[in-house]
């Protein structure tokens, strides 16, 4: 349960005081108390899970992806040892260093990374293999890693609970929360997701030691027809995006690699 029964209570004594104020104490109206603070409940819930809460939901989320055959993971030990070095040493200078972050390899020969609330970040083979400098690989974990650190997985959670309805059924039943982790999994972010969590990578970036430009790089290479079209299609493509990093990277005097 995300809050304790003491709290459900104040909440609960609060709404329903409110609710009570404004002329609602008939029966009838009454009785869609209990699901309006449900999903009360769960839409602050959602806001205020700890680190722990989160990693707990993110374990059973990549636990189904897994058991479902959505996510199949690579067994090449060299390259999940390249993915989790790399991911560790970036999530030590992240906006949130104490989540318990974890790496994954998966098993796929496109171009495309992801990531789960929770700390759970995953890196397609076709990607860890096909860049062309460590940098670039640092750049996109880097990207993935901001948007745990803005939290927008939660944020996108929250939001197609609202939008389907099951804001209440969640507060009711923790699997709901699970499965719509599990469905959203490769949704794609909005652009200001993405705006966002490229300034956190960049400048996450040049903390870990990497070449801020190798971001940058990246994904103006894709946009330049240089990858598969998978990243850029749960990644919203836009030229600004390589013009917003360069920016931050001239005027923050973020360390580059030469070309």
């Amino acid at each position: 349960m995300l809050f304790t029964e003491a709290a459900k209570t104040g909440i609960a004594f609060i709404l329903a005081a409110t609710l009570l104020g404004g002329g609602f104490a008939n029966p009838a109206r009454a009785q869609g108390l209990e699901g309006l603070l449900n999903g009360a409940l769960q839409y602050f819930a959602l806001d205020n899970l700890s680190d722990t809460q989160e990693a707990a939901y993110g374990r059973r989320i990549h636990e189904q992806l897994v058991r479902q055959g959505k996510v199949r993971l690579s067994r090449d030990r060299r390259l999940v040892a390249r993915v989790t070095n790399m991911g560790r040493r970036l999530a030590r200078t992240s906006g949130r260093p104490q989540l318990p972050y974890r790496f994954f390899v998966v098993n796929d020969r496109s171009v495309n990374a992801f990531t789960t609330m929770g700390g759970y970040v995953y890196v397609n083979a076709g990607l860890a293999k096909g860049v062309r400098s460590d940098a670039e690989l640092a750049g996109v974990m880097a990207h993935e890693i901001g948007h745990l650190v803005a939290r927008h997985a939660i944020n996108q959670m929250r939001q197609a609970a609202v939008t389907q309805g099951i804001a209440g059924a969640l507060g009711q039943n923790d699997n709901l929360l699970v499965s719509l982790g599990v469905s959203l999994y490769q949704r794609g972010y909005s652009r200001d997701d993405e705006y966002e969590a490229d300034a956190l990578g960049v400048r996450n970036l040049a903390r870990a030691g990497y070449p801020a430009n190798g971001l940058p790089d990246f994904l103006r290479r894709l946009q330049g027809g240089g990858g598969s079209a998978e990243f850029l299609s749960t990644h919203p493509a836009s030229a600004n995006r390589v013009q917003r990093l360069e920016e931050i990277i001239r005027t923050e005097g973020l360390p580059m690699r030469r070309r």
